[in-house]
């Protein structure tokens, strides 16, 4: 079972270079929620579960019942999703809460607009911390000296599991980490290249299946029901067309509400813009979609970065934020 697993979960990962829509659109000067002809919107998201709401809201014609014409067009992460934002190529996007505290604390000039996605809160959680099952590694403060996988460095990946190491009685700094994609991480983990992987869904589940052994749920460590990502937008459409950016807040408020609720459909939608199978969708863990941002959770990511050496100083999280 494990190649086609494997298989399954890289074919998911290079569905995120397909775009789904033309991205130059632009939306229409001066257009409300009364004009004849809808905002044509183009927000840029990622092929992951994370996002569901947005894809489930548009089926729904929340978008379109606000007047809102909605293009989703897929991109690698918000590495590239910020600057796509800032240059008007979206008007909206989709990025984790560690990468927006960093343009922030650069002076980015965005703005979040609504909620994205939250941790469970509980330790089945849509994420975690895995190591080989005959590994030594028992828990996250065995990790000080050992390397770690994260699809991206300096970022909520190892914001959260050097959370888990401090909680866990550990020296965080002592941790160290190598990027690598998430369909690449079981391999590696296999192969004694890494001694500890930290994956999302459905990258969980390859994990699982494989035998891997959980030793942490790290999003759950670095702060009860964490605020994982944000939908955000520049200050100035913020500034320009704040009658749009008020009708998208809406219509994601909810999607974001609709698919907490709904979960089969959640389940289902997945299916339309991604390629992972039925069976596998159906053991996935989802994320919670709450409508309102834990503040607190975000401030406590913000605090872990400047402990971590990530942010030289906290940036200004009420002004990023609603």
């Amino acid at each position: 079972m494990r190649r086609p697993l494997l298989a399954l979960f890289t074919a998911v990962a290079l569905l995120a270079t397909a775009a789904c829509g033309d991205s130059s659109e632009q939306p229409s000067a001066g257009q409300s929620g009364g004009a004849t002809q809808p905002d044509k919107v183009n927000a840029g998201v990622i092929a992951i579960l994370d996002v569901a709401p947005i894809y489930l809201g548009k089926e729904k014609g929340f978008f379109s019942k606000r007047n809102i014409d909605l293009t989703l067009t897929t991109a690698q992460g918000g590495a590239a999703i910020v600057p796509a934002v800032l240059s008007g190529q979206y008007q909206f996007g989709f990025s984790n809460a560690v990468s927006l505290l960093l343009a922030k604390s650069q002076n980015a000039p965005l703005k979040v607009v609504c909620n994205g996605n939250n941790s469970t809160g509980v330790a089945d959680d849509f994420a975690g911390l895995y190591v080989k099952p005959d590994s030594p590694i028992q828990s996250p403060k065995d990790l000080v000296g050992k390397t770690v996988a994260a699809n991206t460095l300096k970022n909520i990946v190892d914001t959260s599991v050097r959370a888990s190491v401090k909680k866990d009685g550990g020296d965080p700094s002592q941790v160290k980490f190598t990027e690598l994609p998430f369909p690449e991480q079981v391999g590696a983990l296999q192969a004694g290249r890494v001694d500890a992987i930290f994956v999302v869904e459905p990258f969980q589940q390859a994990a699982v299946a494989a035998g891997m052994r959980k030793i942490a749920s790290s999003y759950v460590d670095a702060a009860p029901n964490l605020t994982v990502a944000m939908y955000f937008t520049s200050t100035k459409l913020a500034g320009e067309n704040p009658d749009l950016v008020a009708r998208f807040t809406e219509a994601m408020k909810e999607s974001l509400a609709y698919a907490d609720a709904n979960s089969a459909e959640v389940r289902d939608i997945i299916g339309t813009y991604t390629k992972i199978e039925e069976p596998v969708r159906e053991k996935m863990v989802l994320p919670k979609w709450p409508t309102e941002i834990n503040t607190d959770a975000v401030n406590a990511l913000a605090d872990a970065a400047v402990a971590d050496g990530l942010l030289k100083e906290k940036p200004d999280v009420a002004g990023l934020l609603p």
